[in-house]
């Protein structure tokens, strides 16, 4: 099967996730289960291929002009990668479905746990530069729905926010420093950046690409000083916190400094900023984990350390610290996974997780007392089991290490201390908790869980125990498959054997061993004498959270601050502060280079164009001075500037452009008739004092002088440009190519469907964003229930003001007031199939003529609108329903499904094809696939105007009733 398919399969399965009922968990964590076990199967079959150091590669055409493809490889590192987070994750599916109770919204959480399944898998398959700072984002996104899964508990919302805030900022970071990467090698394909390691290292940029890397990396391992997210993330529901903080989320950050360990490790600045960041977190992460109360804040702050402890690793310049580094990445994977889901078991049947109330639970769950015991020693370092071996493999690399005398006696200390570290806060694991009187007064009554429940804790310590045991026969040949791309292809010696004899490795573990159990002791007798189990004050102080909310306390207050000095509520005054801002930002390049004039050859002026823009700037200084008067005869004069301009494109041949405009026009004009209902009603009783007019005078001319040096100023640009001669390569390009390449003579549409289809798709997805946001604002907002039982006359509007309440049925159904306006109902209804016809003839013309997917639905919708007018929202509703959302997801996947279907046949993205058909009576026709994507288009923009107009217009009755209340009772003189 294609690589592909281990990123689509997830995300596939997490839009079905999303629409299953809500009460079919069986339903939902089976697909998830069978999509993360199918992926699994499909990843393990691979491992023949890719034992010897190959290379899987699939590579699909996407913007190959800009170098941008979307290629995926698999090779060793990434395949114990996707090992682990489809392995892993199967098993926390399985987990889930007895953890989540049936109140909880389970299809969000198994859409939000597949699709990041998807995006983490996008990660490690990356085979481009840009391509992983894609899919980073997307596991900073997905990560933050995950953690903020029970978004009614406000640590859940602070944690998540939190997590996002880091992670996301590194990922910009880390952005940037791929593209500078691309800039040093000339490629953003990986094979060439991995090839080109000592260019790299060489070049002036190295240290900018490589601290601007490593921010990325760092942040979303939370190694020192960005550690502190971590802990918060915890408020996420146990399998998430299992699934994230084991195998998948902080191990982005691991697995990126392994991928790029040959291209920019082997140097000093690497050695000093990822090994010092690395010893830092080791040491305080397991320093801060003897002192939680809370079992998965304990397992955090140790997921911390270990943490540390593999990017020290990585960061030692050694080929053997790098294999060290990829085992205990496997080894912790595996006991981590398995702690969290024991707490997860405790918490679930006792109710609680604070240390302080737990004791003895290993006569009432034995079996998890077991399970949770040997993961814990192994978390530990304890012989015969996995986290000893490559914790021996850690102590072995600080002691052989290459440095100053100084940190070669540093280096093996504060690796025993740390180990010690470990044995202490794993015995506070196990014997505070399993160990010890029975616990009395908690929430629940413990017992043993349902056995499905436990089978993912008892298979991934029954995978501790083998591989400590027999460790070059389970993994042997997939760390030498792992490690083998991330040292370069030559694999140092090393020996996977439980004994080594009796070295300084085993003598270091023995200490800690030994320095663990008295830590324990002396930290119990502490809290026994003194009644305390918190941390320490110095521990406290050093919290990085708080240095992260009192940074974010500190912006938000210059924020604050910076509104009250530069802010404005009035709108006027926001425009004209943007208007100045941007003719200072146009003066400042013309004051350096200056502004030429061309010496094209002009046209003669003709009377009737000048005519026409007299007539247009007449309407629009009309409607500006109209606006102090009336606001509807404003809007009609803006609407005649606004037909000046389409006059205007027609006059210079751009039948395209003029039509998009007056249909823009229409829609424009529509939803500022919408605005105006909700601005009060002018009263011309109350008089304005003759100072105030004069400052109202003042302000309208200093207006004025600031709308004719900006307008004044872009002719000028326009002027300047239009008079210069254009190579005719450029000028002529789409002209030459647009009927042979793009199977159209309507050079306008066949750009945006085809030659810039690209830019189209993204021009879409914002419009749908935009439409999604409005209706998201305005949906609380509606009226009143007790509104629509108004009396017919209290629902008519008084003379002077536009009826365009779209959320009232009419009170009869043949008839409309607007003002002085009767429009019949029926003829309006019957308008529906012309304007649908008219709509489909623009779609169907528009690759050759004048037309196009963007201005036929924005006709279609106009027509739609009108019987929302004419019939009110419950009519239409009744016997046209719209569901405009639904049009735009359509909109969408039709878009996006041209696009991959030209990705299907081997070609870049959003290719366009034309095929020739003959039909009978009718002759040779032409079909482009740009005319599906144009469907899309279409689609979308019905559905969006729609959910745009329709939001605004159903806050009309609200705003009418309260600008009314307002108008009153300035004319009463009251507050």
């Amino acid at each position: 099967m294609p690589l592909i398919t281990l990123i689509l399969f997830p995300l596939i399965g997490s839009l079905v996730a999303a629409v299953l009922p809500t009460n079919a968990r069986n339903a939902e964590s089976t697909l998830a289960g069978l999509i993360a076990l199918l992926c699994t199967v499909q990843v393990a079959l691979c491992f023949p291929a890719i034992a010897d150091g190959a290379v899987l590669r699939q590579e699909l055409a996407w913007l190959p002009a800009l170098g941008l493809n979307l290629v995926l490889r698999l090779d060793g590192l990434a395949w114990m990668f996707c090992m682990l987070v489809f392995g892993v994750g199967s098993l926390v599916v399985l987990y889930a479905r007895y953890y989540m109770s049936a109140a909880d919204p389970v299809p969000r959480f198994f859409a939000f746990f597949l699709a990041f399944m998807g995006a983490m898998v996008g990660v490690v398959l990356s085979g481009n530069l840009i391509q992983i700072a894609f899919f980073w984002e997307l596991t900073s996104l997905f990560s933050f729905l995950l953690i903020g899964y029970w978004h009614h508990r406000s640590d859940a919302r602070r944690g998540a926010r939190m997590a996002l805030s880091v992670t996301a900022s590194g990922g910009l970071c880390l952005l940037v420093g791929m593209l500078v990467l691309g800039h040093i090698v000339g490629s953003y394909e990986l094979d060439q950046v991995l090839a080109a390691g000592p260019r790299i290292k060489a070049h002036p940029l190295y240290l900018v690409a490589l601290v601007l890397v490593l921010l990325g990396a760092l942040t979303k391992s939370a190694q020192f000083p960005f550690h502190f997210w971590l802990p918060q993330a915890m408020a996420a529901p146990t399998p998430v916190s299992a699934y994230l903080h084991s195998a998948t989320l902080v191990k982005a950050g691991v697995f990126l400094l392994a991928r790029l360990w040959p291209a920019l490790a082997g140097t000093e600045p690497w050695f000093w900023l990822v090994g010092g960041v690395g010893l830092v977190t080791l040491l305080l992460g397991g320093y801060a984990a003897l002192f939680q109360n809370d079992l998965k804040g304990l397992l955090a702050y140790s997921t911390l350390s270990h943490l540390g402890l593999i990017t020290l690793l990585l960061g030692l310049n050694s080929p053997l610290a790098a294999v060290a580094a990829l085992f205990h990445t496997m080894n912790h994977a595996t006991f981590k996974a398995s702690l969290f889901m024991a707490v997860g078991i405790v918490d679930h049947e006792s109710g609680t997780r604070d240390i302080r109330r737990l004791s003895g639970l290993r006569r009432m769950m034995p079996i998890t007392a077991t399970l949770a015991m040997v993961a814990s020693a192994a978390m530990a370092g304890v012989p015969l089991l996995n986290g000893f071996l490559s914790k021996e493999m850690f102590f072995a690399e600080t002691v052989y290490v290459n440095a100053a005398p100084l940190l070669e006696w540093l280096l093996p200390m504060a690796a025993t201390l740390a180990g010690m570290f470990s044995v202490a806060y794993s015995l506070r694991f196990t014997v505070d908790v399993f160990w010890g009187p029975a616990a009395s007064a908690l929430p629940r009554h413990p017992h043993e869980p349902p056995h499905w429940m436990r089978v993912p804790v008892e298979l991934l310590v029954l995978a501790c125990l083998v591989v400590g045991m027999l460790p070059a026969w389970s993994v042997g040949a997939a760390l030498a498959a792992a490690a083998r791309p991330v040292v370069g292809g030559v694999l140092p010696s090393y020996s996977l054997v439980v004994w080594h004899g009796f070295n300084t490795p085993f003598v270091m573990s023995l200490v800690a061993l030994a320095g663990g159990v008295a830590l324990y002791a002396l930290l119990r007798w502490r809290s026994r004498a003194e009644g305390r189990t918190d941390a320490p004050p110095v521990a406290q102080r050093s919290s990085g959270q708080r240095l992260f909310t009192g940074a974010l306390a500190l912006i938000t207050q210059a924020g604050r601050r910076g509104r009250r000095l530069l802010g404005t509520g009035r709108l006027q005054w926001q425009l004209v502060w943007l208007v100045v801002a941007a003719l200072v930002a146009s003066l400042v390049p013309l004051q350096v280079r200056g502004l030429s004039i061309g010496a094209r050859v002009l046209l003669p002026l003709s009377p009737a164009f000048a005519l026409l823009w007299l007539l247009g700037a007449a309407c629009a200084v009309a409607a500006a001075w109209q606006a102090k008067y009336h606001r509807l005869a404003a809007l009609t004069l803006m609407g005649g500037a606004g037909l000046c301009v389409c006059l205007s494109f027609l006059w210079f041949s751009a039948p395209d452009l003029a039509l998009t405009q007056i249909v823009v026009e229409v829609v424009t004009t529509i939803l500022i008739l919408l605005g105006l209902r909700w601005l009060p009603r002018r009263d011309e009783r109350l008089r304005v004092p003759t100072l105030a007019r004069g400052r109202r005078r003042l302000r309208r001319c200093g207006n004025l002088a600031l709308a004719l040096l900006a307008g004044g100023g872009m002719a000028l640009l326009s002027y300047a440009m239009m008079s210069r001669p254009f190579p005719d390569s450029s000028s002529t390009f789409f002209l030459e190519h647009a009927l042979s390449e793009g199977g159209g003579t309507n050079v306008i549409n066949v750009m945006l469907v085809d030659f810039r289809g690209f830019d189209t798709l993204g021009e879409i997805v914002v419009l749908a964003i935009v439409a999604l946001t409005v209706y998201a604002l305005l949906r609380r907002f509606r009226p009143a229930r007790e509104v629509m039982n108004l009396p017919p006359q209290q629902r008519t509007r008084p003379v002077g003001t536009v009826d365009m309440d779209l959320s009232i049925p009419r009170p009869t159904a043949d008839t409309a007031v607007a003002g002085y306006l009767v429009v019949p109902a029926v003829l309006v209804r019957l308008m529906l199939p012309f304007a649908t016809l008219v709509a489909v003839y623009l779609f169907m013309r528009g690759h050759n003529e004048p037309g196009g997917g963007f201005v036929a639905g924005l006709v279609f919708a106009v027509a739609l609108l009108l019987q929302y007018i004419v019939s009110g929202t419950s009519w239409v509703e009744a016997h046209l329903p719209v569901l405009p959302r639904r049009w735009i997801g359509l909109g969408l996947l039709t878009a996006l499904a041209t696009g991959m279907g030209a990705l299907a046949w081997g070609y870049p993205f959003l290719t366009s094809h034309t095929a020739r058909l003959h039909l009978p009576w009718v002759g040779e026709i032409h079909i482009a696939s740009a005319l599906f994507f144009d469907i899309g288009v279409f689609t979308l923009v019905v559905g969006a105007t729609l959910l745009i107009l329709t939001g605004i217009a159903h806050q009309s009755v609200r705003s009418h009733r309260h600008n009314n209340a307002m108008a009153t009772a300035m004319a009463r003189g009251e507050d």
